[in-house]
């Protein structure tokens, strides 16, 4: 099948854009929730969700992880990079060693870091200063550490929670709750569709305000690992859809963590240039 390369490098691009935007927009939750008041039966819904999967406090006793993340789009294009976290203060390092979507003009091995304070980009051990570069490696390092997190930080603070009801997908019975900021501006908006079987989240919609995608969702979905007690959705996919996440029959865009490691002793030496 013949793909758009356009669509293609906009959904990579929308990506993420939109976990930057959430990132910023949200502080994590590294603390355990005690006496929680719920907002409504949305919020109360996503509070075990998360309690099921593991919470970030949960996260925080890990202290860190790696794990090997695979990125394939549907026009053939790849990146493999090593990836580390340590989750308190979300520092995050990624080792690049193939990247057709990221810098695919520098040759050799890529390695892209957060040390908390600043942004680094090194290509083949090289310290690289361009400001436009850097302005990737921005959205990239909080990106890759959001999705990875985003289950537990679907309970960060200034969040707005909607139950929209119930649905019938595939005989699956979910819940669906709407997650949105609190803000006087534009947001992105999450619709998670919550397994009333299972208590996971299958699948989820969201959009992108920074490019004007609030009618045309993207559509997530997502299966899951079992890693040291903590439920982690290490398969995912995602392609355009609606409000009513149905699919069509075009190729979607994958993601695979791999190798996944919790408790490795990284310490902040490991996320400086």
């Amino acid at each position: 099948m013949k793909i758009n390369k356009y669509i293609v490098l906009l959904l990579s691009i929308v990506v993420l854009i939109s976990c930057g935007k959430t990132k910023e927009e949200s502080k994590s939750n590294e603390t355990t929730v005690t006496d929680i008041k719920f907002q409504n039966k949305g919020h109360e819904l996503i509070y075990k969700m998360v309690k099921k999967v593991g919470n970030y406090q949960m996260l925080l006793n890990k202290k860190d992880v790696i794990y090997t993340y695979t990125y394939s789009t549907p026009d053939g294009k790849t990146d493999i990079s090593t990836e580390k976290y340590i989750f308190k203060g979300e520092l995050s390092y990624g080792k690049y060693t193939k990247h057709e979507r990221t810098f695919p003009d520098l040759e050799g091995v890529i390695e892209q870091g957060y040390d908390g304070k600043e942004f680094w980009l090194k290509n083949e051990n090289q310290i690289l200063d361009d400001e436009k570069l850097l302005k990737t490696v921005a959205f990239k390092r909080p990106t890759n550490f959001y999705w990875f997190a985003m289950l537990q930080k679907l309970l960060d603070p200034n969040l707005n929670y909607d139950y929209l009801g119930e649905k019938i997908i595939n005989e699956k019975s979910y819940d669906i709750v709407k997650v949105s900021f609190n803000s006087s501006k534009p947001t992105d908006i999450y619709q998670v569709y919550i397994n009333k079987e299972t208590s996971l989240v299958d699948q989820f919609l969201f959009t992108v305000a920074d490019f004007g995608l609030m009618e045309t969702p993207l559509l997530m979905q997502v299966t899951y690992e079992n890693v040291d007690g903590i439920l982690i959705p290490a398969t995912r996919k995602y392609k355009m859809s609606d409000w009513n996440a149905l699919k069509d029959n075009k190729p979607w865009t994958k993601v695979n963590w791999t190798d996944i490691k919790f408790n490795n002793g990284l310490s902040k030496e490991n996320f400086s240039k």
